[in-house]
């Protein structure tokens, strides 16, 4: 597994250069590869209810890699793609968040960024803040906050999450095809068993208290629906 090399606010002085190249660190459904493949070529995602335009650059990532990211994943809001909850990044939180690190350009990360808002490919983010900060937040929706938890191989590594601490949310369980995905990237990228998959998953707040190991178990393997 990839170490991540955590984030230190720079001296004062001129920010930092954005570099062409970044790593989008997926912690939740876009960990599977061919769900991310939707947002890059366009299209709708197994299970899935929403076509997605794609991205202006449809090329696959450059690399991925397997990383940890310190903070806490939890589901809250409903998705209009899977119903349910969906996943989110509290990277103030104690503990750390398997997660899948594509190299992807600048504008790749913002249209996809843009289509988890519901929104189309369109113009680059300015990321010059959160390189410099470590946090970002250029809007109020739920995928609006850009953090940057580090760099790996010194390209920094930078995510989208929701403005709001988990404490704040409105937690909401996660349907089951879409913990499938999650699965498919954990399995991917990890290397994890059903099993493992299952007892992290469902100890994440908004799916613990709903699903159990065994009831998830089940569902990874296709025995329940949605």
């Amino acid at each position: 597994m990839e170490e991540i090399r955590p984030f230190v606010i720079p001296p004062p002085g001129p920010a930092p250069a954005v570099p062409p190249l970044i790593w989008y660190a997926a912690y939740g459904s876009n960990m599977h590869a061919e769900r991310l493949a939707c947002y890059l070529h366009g299209g709708r995602p197994a299970e899935g209810e929403r076509d997605y335009p794609g991205c202006r650059d449809a090329r696959l990532p450059e690399r991925s890699a397997p990383v940890r990211l310190p903070g806490l994943l939890y589901f809250a809001l409903e998705s209009r793609t899977w119903g349910g909850g969906m996943a989110f990044y509290d990277p103030r939180r104690r503990g750390s968040a398997p997660a899948r690190a594509y190299l992807l350009t600048i504008g790749q990360f913002s249209d996809i960024a843009a289509q988890e808002m519901g929104g189309g490919p369109g113009a680059d983010l300015d990321l010059a803040a959160v390189l410099r900060t470590g946090r970002d937040p250029q809007g109020p929706g739920r995928y609006q906050t850009l953090v940057c938890p580090g760099t790996l191989e010194d390209v920094p590594v930078v995510t989208f999450t929701a403005p709001w601490t988990l404490s704040e949310a409105r937690l909401n369980a996660p349907r089951a095809r879409y913990l499938r995905n999650l699965a498919a990237g954990l399995a991917d990228a990890h290397g994890w068993s059903p099993r493992r998959t299952a007892a992290y998953l469902s100890t994440r707040p908004g799916a613990a208290g709903h699903w159990t190991v065994d009831a998830l178990l089940a569902a990874l393997a296709g025995r329940t629906g949605g």
